[in-house]
């Protein structure tokens, strides 16, 4: 059995290129832009999105199922000693970091939008930088920084003529103080970006109206942005909770025993397969209180649009001058230093001093590993999600549309519950054809998809499909259902049209989704260190290996790489915050 994992890192929001509130999509495709094609039989899409739903709910089911079904032994150890201590820090962990994700990302939103400072607009864009770094590089990277040998600490002891530890007092970053730190250092960009959208499509009309009136700043930001806001905040804020109780990687090398921790230590240290399926299943029940929470806020939140001629005439920021110009830029980039800055000098000084690195085999090996498994699940991700959005086109029933709303919900699932469930599944399913075999052929087939890469190939395609169906359905509302139309008229099926049409003026719609699903994929690491194969290695396991014997230094390199294929998309897909001299 092979060691728990890192965590999966805080990922890209869905609807970032958009600039729209992230995660859970809404009606895939407008009807009224797409609608129902009759006539046709469409028994293969029904059967295609039953599939594709079946995969995604099976991990859940059977985690429910190992739950439910067993005999009761672990639950009063559980009750007695596991859960009061995991949920209990776990609740904490949450509140803390959505307290601080709230703050400085609402903050930084109400600051781009409605002032002028120094570096504004190098800022707005700047702030989105920490989506690129994963929780357990963050982690990893604080650790080495606020050490005692670590270059803070080091600097406060040759400034103030210290010692020792025993001479000045130091807070202790492994602690769920801790723990809050780095997750919302990496995560407060969702909240950021969800505030921002909503500040500038009716805050700052609003706000201006308040100013004439004789409003101050304040009462303005506490009376008129923050409740136009609160929808969008709540659903940022669910988001970042949902990476948050998603993360193992932070938590584990902080020491902070949340209930992700738990249901490994309950499984690999006790042996009890039944009582980490049971944690994973309250694990589930707060995983979907936090999609109703989401739901129900984005149910509330209304844009209203300005006219075309409207949108560059929004009101002038505030300028500010003098010390309070500076404060404002001071207080932006402190942020990004911490979530962006901070592992980018750690690892930078340790891949400094470890060049050779790159040209080890190793990490080379591990590259070729990422490159490879993430490039396959973008296939595969793409794949499902052209075939699921294809089916509501050609075939637009509740029934359709409730088994794409059903297939989108592996994003929301923290890494431990998929990666516990699909290992239970898939074993179950290598012994039914390994029982079958035996049975009519005499011959043993062996574990099939149990420990192989496939295995990991189908987890993170699961995880991220909900990724590439909001991607490519953003580009399918934006072609004019006219094209479409018209190659019915002249005889051309449904999918002759979808062949021929629409796949072609898809492209850069498909391209983005497998960008975002090849970045999640080489960054993700719950699934993959519980379903790996034995002698698997990528770029993420061997920075979590190094870290786990205490190297973190020795990894440096390939969290470097991780980190730079993760900024691609974000400079792409932020390009109008850099580029919009209006926003």
């Amino acid at each position: 059995m092979h060691v728990p994992d890192a965590g999966r890192a805080a990922s890209l929001p869905p609807a970032l290129e958009s600039m729209t509130v992230p995660v859970q999509p809404t009606a895939p495709v407008d009807e009224q832009r797409f609608p129902r094609i009759r006539g046709e039989r469409h028994g293969a899409a029904h059967v295609i999105s039953l599939v594709i739903a079946l995969a995604v709910f099976l991990p859940i089911a059977t985690v429910l199922f190992v739950a439910l079904s067993g005999s009761g032994e672990a639950l009063p150890h559980l009750l007695r000693y596991v859960l009061p201590q995991s949920l209990g820090t776990t609740l904490l962990l949450l509140g803390l970091v959505a307290s601080g994700t709230a703050i400085t990302g609402v903050g930084a939103a109400w600051l781009v939008v409605g002032y002028d400072f120094p570096l504004r607009r190098l800022i707005s864009w700047a702030l989105v930088l920490p989506l690129a770094v994963p929780t357990y590089l963050s982690a990893y990277a604080f650790g080495e920084f606020f050490h005692y040998v670590g270059p803070l600490q080091t600097a406060l002891r040759a400034v103030f003529g210290f010692e020792s530890a025993r001479d000045y007092w130091f807070p202790d970053i492994r602690s769920t103080w801790g723990a809050a730190l780095v997750v919302t250092s990496v995560t407060f960009p969702y909240v950021y970006l969800t505030a921002r959208v909503v500040f500038l499509m009716q805050g700052r009309n609003i706000a201006d109206v308040a100013r004439t009136l004789g409003a101050r700043p304040a009462r303005v930001f506490f009376r008129i942005l923050l409740p136009v806001a609160r929808p969008a905040i709540i659903a940022g804020l669910a988001l970042v909770m949902m990476e948050t109780l998603n993360d193992i990687g932070a938590v584990e090398y902080l020491g902070v025993r949340t209930l992700t921790l738990s249901v490994y230590s309950t499984w690999l240290n006790r042996g009890s397969l039944e009582g980490a399926a049971q944690i994973a299943a309250l694990m589930l029940v707060i995983v979907f209180l936090l999609l109703t929470v989401e739901q129900w806020a984005r149910r509330k939140q209304r844009f209203h649009n300005a006219r075309g001629t409207q949108m560059h005439a929004r009101p002038p920021r505030t300028p500010l001058s003098g010390p309070k110009a500076w404060l404002a830029t001071m207080a932006l980039l402190l942020p990004i230093a911490s979530g962006f800055g901070v592992p980018l000098f750690v690892f930078g000084r340790y891949a400094s001093k470890r060049l050779y690195q790159f040209a080890d085999p190793q990490v080379f090996q591990a590259l070729l590993t990422s490159i490879s498994v993430a490039g396959t699940t973008a296939i595969a991700a793409v794949i499902a999600a052209l075939l699921l959005l294809n089916a509501v086109r050609v075939s637009r029933s509740a029934y359709t549309l409730v088994l794409v709303r059903l297939a989108s919900i592996g994003y929301a699932l923290p890494g431990t519950i998929l990666g516990l469930g699909l290992l239970l599944s898939l074993a179950a399913i290598d012994n039914a054809i390994d029982q079958a075999a035996r049975d009519h052929a005499g011959f043993s087939t062996g574990l099939l998809l149990t420990g192989t890469a496939a295995s990991i190939v189908i987890a993170c395609t699961i995880r991220f499909l909900a990724l590439a169906e909001s991607a490519i359905r953003s580009g399918m509302e934006k072609l004019p259902p006219s094209l479409d139309q018209a190659a019915r008229s002249l005889g051309k099926t449904a999918n002759q049209s979808a062949l021929t049409i629409l796949l072609p003026l898809l492209r850069p719609a498909i391209l983005t989704a497998a960008i975002l699903v090849f970045v999640d994929t080489v960054k993700e690491l719950s699934a993959t260190i519980l379903l790996r194969p034995f002698g698997f290695r990528s770029l993420a396991t061997h920075v979590y290996e190094n870290a786990s014997r205490g190297a973190v230094e020795d990894g440096a390199v390939a969290a470097l790489l991780i980190i730079a294929t993760a900024i691609v998309p974000v400079i792409l897909l932020s390009r109008p915050l850099m580029g919009d001299r209006h926003t």
